[in-house]
């Protein structure tokens, strides 16, 4: 949203206002009918940066009133302080031009592994990186997401069943691991539009997701661009937080 700071500080504010009310009903396709308040509302489950602001968003729809003549929005009534006007603004450009997750998300290294390494190598490359998510591919496609968690439950099952722990290392490959219902479960694959805001809420609805991963259309059959997981949530936050 472009910023006129030559207009008065009421006019900003309606126009980071009604930036914000077009945006909603265009994206979530409300109806004209629908007040502001109850948009913001019903946008509260689908939207991380309403449901952070919905109690100022409320608020500041009541000042709205305040501010303008109901029938005339050039008939300024009321002015209101430069700290409100400004967040107002900064809300309005963060739901009118979100941050793509891609700018993010490609500044980080990510570790794939074939479908077919074997577990016990894999276990030591985990334990030897850092990395704690690493996506499996076969043949250009990403089959899946290897993790501590995943790979302690499927041999946690096997030794349950009395099998031996080094047999399972040593001849069970990674892609065993696997399992079919993990897609868009423990983890989605998002086109390179994405936003930051989107991958929030994916996190938001989904407590049981640990990595988004991004190519370009979305295709399991691309390359990676960039892959955040459940532990980057905070630094997405911050990002939004200082957005704008």
């Amino acid at each position: 949203m472009i910023i006129d700071k030559s207009k008065s500080m009421a006019m900003r504010f309606i126009y980071a206002y009604n930036a914000i009310d077009q945006a909603l009903r265009s994206i979530y396709n409300y109806k004209r009918s629908m007040t502001f308040s109850d948009m913001v509302r019903r946008t509260v489950p689908i939207n991380s940066v309403i449901r952070k602001y919905e109690d100022k968003l409320i608020d500041y729809a009541r000042l709205r009133n305040s501010i303008i003549h109901s029938s005339n929005e050039e008939y300024i009534i009321a002015e209101p302080h430069e700290d409100v006007v400004i967040l107002m603004e900064k809300i309005a450009d963060m739901i009118t031009k979100p941050p793509k997750l891609v700018d993010v998300a490609s500044k980080k290294n990510v570790l794939t592994i074939e479908a077919d390494m074997a577990l016990r190598d894999v276990v030591v490359l985990i334990a030897r990186s850092g990395f704690k998510t690493l996506p499996v591919i076969a043949a250009g496609k990403i089959l899946g997401i290897a993790t501590p968690n995943r790979i302690v439950e499927w041999v946690g099952d096997k030794l349950d069943k009395n099998d031996k722990v080094e047999d399972l290392l040593k001849n069970a490959s990674i892609s065993e691991t696997l399992k079919e219902s993990d897609t868009n479960t423990r983890f989605c694959i998002k086109n390179e539009d994405l936003t930051i805001q989107e991958a929030l809420d994916l996190f938001y609805k989904n407590r049981v997701l640990s990595a988004i991963i991004l190519t370009k259309t979305g295709s399991s059959y691309e390359k990676i661009l960039g892959m955040v997981t459940i532990s980057d949530i905070m630094d997405l936050s911050k990002i939004l937080d200082d957005y704008a």
